[in-house]
């Protein structure tokens, strides 16, 4: 499941906020952003570059976008469209990238069920009743208590808030309608509705019904498009969860659509080349957090000036199947990526052997994994949430950066209330609250919030930093992001806790770094390092000293 929180009231937004406040600096601007523009400023100018891949694993991207379409990875062994596999990697026509989630008749499964449910029916399946046919000591059976706890118990409230959700969007359907027609236009945002002054009851009660809801998401500039699209995404998750009762096994889509063996990690070869499709929101949003053109006077501004975006297709409306996971990662490094995002979580991963082998496969080719930590206001040290770089032998990759969210600390909290956090399982954290970015439909843009803003940020950074200093080694790399990530720059160093209300802690007890991404930082101590050559013994550790710990 994507890491984006659906509720915008969430984030406190005004507009003494500049919409790229997590490119600034607290000095300077007294936002607790990256200090990206000072880097460019005072300590990239006038030095070369080299093209960084970037792979983003996700629901795919708008690849007509103006502010994307300039900095896709394009494969250089590929003719378009000639419906041959020419650079032989078993994947026909994939010039920007691949969907797992594509079928051969060009169809792409759009919804998909949580893997809480999936595993839930498919323990039913094998024992019919799992109570009594397992063994009560074994951990199948504990396994099987948290299916239960996760999916039979919780339905009914989720059933009610569905219902409720749907009225609301009845409403909105109604005043969309009225609304566009009134203004003669498919979208528009407050201030638009504000100068609305008609003598026409029912468009006047749809124009305040429609403030209020707007205004609701405490971000001003906010559009109608931009609003909808985070709340239909809520609503698909809300439906999901409220089918989660008993007797309604989820529907199998992917069979149908895309007709792979799902047990069967060696079916690679499936899917299509259709990297955009009809839903890529949360992709074509992290992709421009990433990379966006710099400095081409439309839009906005990516973190790296000089980054290849590949597309791989591989998270649906609901969780992600760990197979799509472990190939999709594998497809990114086989094809170049240097980067691999990943703005995506779960509670449960029945195949993580295949997951954690794709790992493995990426820190061996120097690879760098960043990943959202997720949404749910929980400790990572003591609730799942995969994939993660824990192997089953308890070792622990050192490719992979886990990310938690923060706010601009000018207003409402200064970490993100929904973030999940973890002294020993989240690396650091970054900007991941009101995230001004590109989102798919005519070069349109907007905000969202959450872990899946912040793993992109840190990506783009690592990208940064990488294209000046491409001879760092993945390990290098993240040694680099995490020993340079700083506390918070006031002087207040408690927070409240993510997932309360007033508990108060401190901040660099949320992470293993106890910082905040800081690019400004990273490049002038990478500026220090000698970059090594490339590692062939995959569990060597690089020479320098380790991070330090809170």
């Amino acid at each position: 499941m994507t890491a984006l929180t659906t509720n915008r009231s969430l984030a406190q937004s005004s507009s003494s906020i500049p919409k790229n406040w997590h490119l600034l600096s607290y000095a300077k601007d007294s936002v607790y952003g990256t200090g990206v523009e000072k880097a460019y400023t005072e300590l990239l100018k006038g030095k070369k570059s080299t093209p960084v891949i970037v792979a983003v694993i996700d629901s795919g991207i708008d690849t007509t976008h103006e502010d994307l379409k300039s900095i896709l990875w394009t494969n250089p062994g590929e003719i378009p469209g000639n419906g041959i596999d020419d650079d032989k990697n078993g994947y026909v026509d994939d010039v920007h990238g691949w969907n797992f989630l594509g079928g051969k008749d060009g169809r792409s499964v759009k919804e998909d069920s949580d893997e809480a449910t999936r595993e839930y029916y498919r323990y039913k399946s094998l024992y019919v009743n799992p109570d009594s046919a397992l063994n009560k000591e074994s951990n199948e059976y504990r396994y099987w208590q948290r299916l239960q706890s996760k999916v039979a118990r919780p339905s009914g409230e989720h059933k009610v808030a569905y219902r409720n959700m749907l009225k609301l969007q009845e409403n909105l359907k109604k005043c969309e309608s009225l609304l566009t027609g009134y203004l003669k236009q498919s979208d528009f945002n407050l201030a638009k509705l504000d100068s609305i002054n008609t003598i026409d009851t029912d468009i006047m009660v749809a124009k305040n019904y429609m403030t209020r809801l707007m205004k609701s998401t405490g971000e001003p500039d906010i559009t109608y498009s931009s609003f909808r699209s985070e709340f239909e995404e809520y609503l698909g998750e809300l439906k999901k969860k409220a089918e989660m009762s008993e007797g309604a096994a989820p529907v199998d889509k992917r069979t149908e659509i895309i007709g792979d063996n799902i047990n069967d990690i060696n079916d690679k070869y499936y899917g299509n080349n259709d990297v955009m499709g009809q839903f890529g929101f949360h992709g074509t949003h992290v992709s421009g957090i990433i990379a966006a053109a710099r400095n081409n006077g439309t839009g906005i501004d990516g973190i790296a000036d000089n980054v290849r975006i590949m597309p791989v297709k591989a998270v649906p409306d609901g969780d992600e199947r760990d197979k799509d996971v472990a190939l999709a990662i594998r497809y990114a490094v086989d094809n170049g990526a240097r980067i691999i995002n990943m703005s995506f979580g779960k509670g449960f991963s029945p195949h993580k052997d295949w997951v954690d082998d794709a790992i493995r496969y990426a820190e061996e080719k120097n690879v760098l994994l960043i990943h959202a930590a997720g949404n749910d206001g929980n400790n990572n040290d003591s609730v799942d949430n995969f994939p993660n770089p824990v192997f089953a032998d308890h070792t622990i990759a050192g490719n992979y950066i886990t990310v938690g969210a923060s706010s601009n600390g000018k207003q409402g909290g200064k970490v993100a209330s929904f973030s999940n956090y973890g002294k020993k399982s989240v690396d650091l954290f970054a900007p991941g609250v009101q995230i001004y970015s590109t989102v798919p439909g005519g070069n349109k843009y907007g905000s969202a919030s959450g872990t899946s803003m912040a793993s992109p940020v840190v990506a783009g950074v690592a990208a940064l930093v990488l294209s000046y200093y491409p001879n760092l080694s993945a390990r290098q790399l993240k040694y680099v992001l995490e020993k340079s990530a700083t506390p918070l720059p006031d002087s207040t160093k408690m927070v409240v806790k993510p997932g309360t209300r007033d508990e108060n802690v401190a901040f660099s007890d949320l992470s293993i770094t106890g910082g905040l991404v800081n690019a400004y930082e990273a490049l002038k101590l990478a500026d220090t390092m000698k970059g090594e050559k490339k590692i062939k013994n995959k569990r060597k550790k690089p020479k320098m000293e380790p991070v330090t710990k809170g």
